[in-house]
């Protein structure tokens, strides 16, 4: 497993994150083994939201009941969780953001959070209430340090002209077969879809920044409209080349759809919502494949994108 550095913060992650959106889909003792296994495969880093569900909350009160958190076992776990969703908006006001914290915490068993990401953007956000939010859950010791979700460079620009603390993370979607991250970087000034720039350059700045980007659906076509690997039908050159590698590597096609991820030098981490043990330890062992230049770009063109 490779760990990094999350900038401006005390943080050695993995480089791969176990994310807990589907965790209620397992028996307890099911949930415990996920967990677990996570953890000795190398992942140190788990993400929640307070609307990971059926039921709000529920993901997170499963997660702390199915390992029963303790402070030892907190001490070596980052956990990571996400408020401003509400039923039908969004919801980045002081009250909502210390209230959903309160409630996260006590449901993940724990005193503090390692890190606090607003969830997508708010068109109504008042970023002095954020910063006034921030400033007191960061005072009392609630939250260490502070990130996005789904945002662009303006809109971090627009919070971090008010928020004290650095805003560390940006989590996003990014896979194989769902590449707008890098896109337009790579089609620059040409007269074709590829070149649209649909998020103001987000990895760009990104890194400009040293805010560390999380990719989340690393095995998704579009917005949820299911994996690429296997997907004989829309992806059959994709599928050939990543299976050719996996040869090569002797790892799954799994682990070489995370490789593609961790390969980029913006130390991407990589948010695996699975709860299959098998793909969770297939995933593992892309952590540190290390792809050519040439590999990484012939997966990127079979996968239907163009290199001018």
């Amino acid at each position: 497993m490779k760990y990094i550095d999350i900038a401006n913060t005390d943080l050695k992650v993995s480089n791969l994150v176990l994310g807990l959106m589907r965790i209620k889909q397992l028996s307890l003792t099911e949930a415990e083994k996920l967990i677990r296994t996570a953890m000795e495969e190398g992942i140190n880093f788990f993400d929640h939201a307070d609307i990971y569900g059926p039921s709000y909350g529920e993901c997170e009160s499963y997660f702390a009941e199915a390992i029963q958190m303790n402070a030892s076992l907190r001490e070596k776990m980052i956990l990571q969780s996400k408020c401003g969703i509400r039923k039908g908006y969004f919801d980045f006001s002081k009250a909502h953001i210390l209230e959903s914290t309160d409630g996260i915490l006590k449901r993940l068993n724990t005193d503090y959070l390692d890190i606090l990401l607003l969830h997508r953007p708010d068109a109504l956000v008042e970023p002095e209430e954020v910063a006034e939010a921030f400033e007191e859950l960061h005072k009392s010791g609630k939250v260490r340090y502070f990130g996005v979700s789904n945002q662009n460079p303006a809109q971090i620009e627009l919070l971090q002209k008010y928020v004290k603390q650095k805003l560390v993370v940006n989590q996003l979607q990014f896979s194989i077969a769902h590449t707008p991250l890098v896109d337009a970087g790579i089609a620059v000034n040409m007269n074709i879809d590829q070149s649209v720039n649909r998020d103001g350059s987000i990895l760009d700045y990104s890194r400009l920044k040293e805010m560390t980007v999380q990719a989340w659906s690393p095995f998704q076509k579009g917005f949820f409209n299911g994996p690429f690997l296997g997907d004989l039908e829309n992806y059959p050159e994709l599928n050939e080349v990543i299976d050719a590698l996996a040869a090569k590597y002797d790892v799954t096609n799994t682990a070489i759809a995370v490789a593609w991820i961790t390969r980029h030098p913006a130390n991407i981490q990589v948010v695996l919502g699975t709860t299959n043990l098998q793909r969770l330890k297939d995933s593992c062992k892309g952590s540190d494949i290390p792809l050519t230049r040439q590999e990484w770009y012939q997966i990127y063109t079979a996968a239907g994108n163009m290199l001018p």
